[in-house]
């Protein structure tokens, strides 16, 4: 099951149990939510190709203590409803549940118009953001029942493509794979994959983050038994170093970066040619690793 298969399941089954639970589309995942349209007329609705509305919609509905879930492709909810997120959602300290697919790049064949590798940085500019990224269909699952209910606003960045490993994961905590001398590597999300590829051959440390924002510091001090970091992060490089650097200070550390570079990625074409374009593949992360280490 991949990760849109496990949202629907997931969402579902939690409407089934929380009839707080509203559920609206940005015509988006409408036939995969049928059934749900069918078991819950009075709670699922297709706003349509209006994602400003649809945000300052349920932020009414979360004033009235309904938990709204809002779901579409990833550049259309963050960068186009970008305000709306900032001042009817996190100025007011609603709750409210926005997941997105397409991640950075998973839809390449589309175009740039449909990458959002800037989503989680622009959303950890804001304060009360909560940012989540699973690695798995059974993490989201998983992280989405935590922390659905929270009363506070929280981003699930979904993605095309998982983990091939499960990590029994917890909302706002980090998850210690393994542990190492040389290095301390920071994998989030689908990142991990690569990561453990690349080094299965080195004494390292690798920390997995699944929740981006609020970031777990006390995971990483207690880990960081190094002062070299090797951040990767499936998104616009380098959004966790001032966690990171904030995190460990005063110690001087070195942090190295692994991600999508800061520019429009134009070309048309298969998700893994941009891996290998901007160098997010297993190879690249080695030659990282095998840098730092000397």
């Amino acid at each position: 099951m991949n990760m849109r298969q496990q949202l629907v399941q997931t969402v579902e089954t939690t409407m089934s149990t929380d009839k707080r639970l509203i559920l609206l589309l940005g015509d988006i995942g409408v036939f995969g939510f049928r059934n749900a349209f069918k078991n819950f007329p009075d709670r699922v609705y297709n706003i349509g190709i209006l994602e400003q509305a649809t945000v300052s919609l349920a932020a009414g509905l979360a004033t009235l203590d309904f938990i709204p879930v809002i779901h579409t492709i990833a550049p259309f909810l963050i960068e186009r409803s970008l305000e709306q997120l900032k001042i009817d959602f996190c100025y007011q300290k609603l709750c409210g549940n926005f997941i997105s697919v397409g991640a950075s790049y998973d839809y390449a064949a589309l175009g740039c118009t449909h990458h959002c590798p800037g989503d989680v940085g622009i959303l950890k500019n804001i304060p009360g953001m909560e940012i989540v990224l699973p690695g798995t269909s059974k993490e989201f699952d998983t992280l989405f029942r935590q922390g659905y209910a929270n009363g506070h606003p929280t981003y699930y960045r979904l993605s095309e493509r998982s983990n091939s490993s499960e990590c029994n994961v917890t909302f706002g905590k980090a998850e210690v794979i393994r542990k190492g001398t040389r290095l301390v590597i920071v994998a989030v999300g689908p990142a991990l994959e690569q990561v453990l590829e690349a080094a299965k051959d080195f004494d390292v440390t690798i920390l997995y983050y699944t929740t981006v924002s609020p970031f777990d510091a006390v995971t990483l001090r207690e880990n960081a038994n190094c002062s070299k970091i090797l951040l990767c992060e499936p998104y616009y490089t380098g959004v966790l170093s001032s966690d990171i650097i904030t995190a460990l200070f005063p110690n001087p550390i070195t942090v190295d970066h692994v991600g999508v570079p800061l520019k429009l990625l134009t070309n048309y074409g298969q998700v893994e040619e941009h891996d290998e374009h901007i160098g997010m593949t297993s190879n690249h992360i080695k030659k990282r690793i095998e840098h730092l280490i000397g």
